[in-house]
């Protein structure tokens, strides 16, 4: 996968009284105030990759909105989702306190606003303070953990009409709306499923009246469908997230 670089930071973060990204948020003031002065604020795009697998860690970014995607590789060019990240966390978090390279990568999967970008010098001498930043980060790198341990499990056992069930509520969560765009194209690529594959379980659930596809636009009709669609895994992960900074 090509990396699209971030960038330089584009401008100075903003101050605000609540910062968009949960984790930040739930920072005590004296805490954020100090943090605030590590952070710049980026202009990120959909598909562009934050972290690079088997790549050195520049920054950890705290997105404001939508979400992120970790893809494990495998040889050919194929990839598959493990865990997403929204505005409750940080991309790059559990990277940037080891050397050691990872055999995935974080792209923008979800439009959102500026994403507040800390350089890992900067993330690890604040991590070593050992006080609420240290808490939170860890508290959302175990819960992450999690995730994709979950995640493995289900892409292993369960069947692509669920998984896509499960994959649309999480996006939906994360999105804070039941209305977003995606191809069917990329949702097989997340699934690690074809694209025909993927257009029957979607073509299902629409019959069911649990969403309306069109023009690579999704709305979700019926919650309570989709739910029932999905498998267990949807009701696990938010439970694993239930911890994490609320909105």
């Amino acid at each position: 996968m090509a990396r699209i670089p971030a960038g330089p930071p584009s401008q100075p973060s903003p101050l605000p009284d609540r910062n968009q990204n949960l984790l930040l948020a739930a920072l005590p003031g004296e805490v954020y105030t100090r943090v605030q002065r590590s952070l710049t604020a980026v202009r990120v795009t959909l598909r562009q990759v934050l972290q690079e697998a088997h790549a050195p860690l520049d920054h950890v970014y705290f997105p404001s909105g939508g979400f992120c995607s970790i893809v494990t590789l495998l040889e050919g060019g194929r990839m598959i989702e493990v865990a997403t990240i929204g505005r409750e966390g940080a991309v790059g978090a559990t990277s940037a306190l080891s050397d050691l390279a990872t055999p995935t990568a974080t792209m923008v999967q979800g439009k959102m606003g500026p994403c507040f970008a800390m350089t890992v010098d900067a993330f690890r001498k604040e991590m070593d303070r050992r006080g609420p930043f240290y808490e939170l980060v860890t508290h959302h790198m175990q819960a992450l953990i999690n995730v994709a341990m979950q995640s493995t499990a289900c892409n292993a056992v369960h069947s692509v009409d669920q998984r896509l069930a499960r994959w649309l509520l999480t996006a939906a969560d994360h999105m804070e709306s039941d209305a977003f765009d995606l191809t069917q194209e990329f949702a097989a690529m997340m699934l690690g499923a074809s694209r025909q594959t993927v257009t029957l379980a979607a073509g299902a659930l629409q019959k069911a009246g649990a969403l309306r596809y069109q023009r690579g636009h999704v709305t979700i009709v019926d919650r309570a469908a989709l739910e029932r669609a999905s498998c267990e895994c949807y009701r696990t992960i938010v439970k694993l997230n239930r911890g994490a900074p609320k909105r």
